[in-house]
């Protein structure tokens, strides 16, 4: 019996500053997961990686990542994208600067 499908939002790398981003439902790019689009239809999500994947001139590395949906939008459900959603992790800079 095949898994029923969860939650998702579309992650990938920005292609020129290498910060992790989210694809928004207005199709732009955030690098915060809270504004990312959440996707509960898995035809429409391999729509969303299809056109997320059309943008080589932006991004790199396109995929779908679980989520779970807390108090102020989508959480990662894995710690993979909890590491990733933090910024790199070989000194405090981007992300991990701006949080102190």
């Amino acid at each position: 019996m095949p898994r029923a499908f969860t939650p998702k939002v579309i992650t990938a790398s920005d292609l020129l500053e290498g910060d992790v981003i989210y694809l928004t439902e207005d199709d732009t790019w955030s690098r915060h997961l809270t504004e990312a689009e959440v996707i509960d239809d898995e035809a429409h999500a391999q729509i969303r990686l299809l056109d997320a994947q059309s943008q080589p001139d932006r991004i790199v590395g396109a995929y779908l990542a679980d989520v779970t949906i807390g108090a102020n939008g989508p959480e990662p459900a894995h710690f993979r994208e909890a590491f990733r959603a933090t910024g790199p992790s070989n000194y405090n800079h981007g992300k991990q600067e701006l949080a102190g």
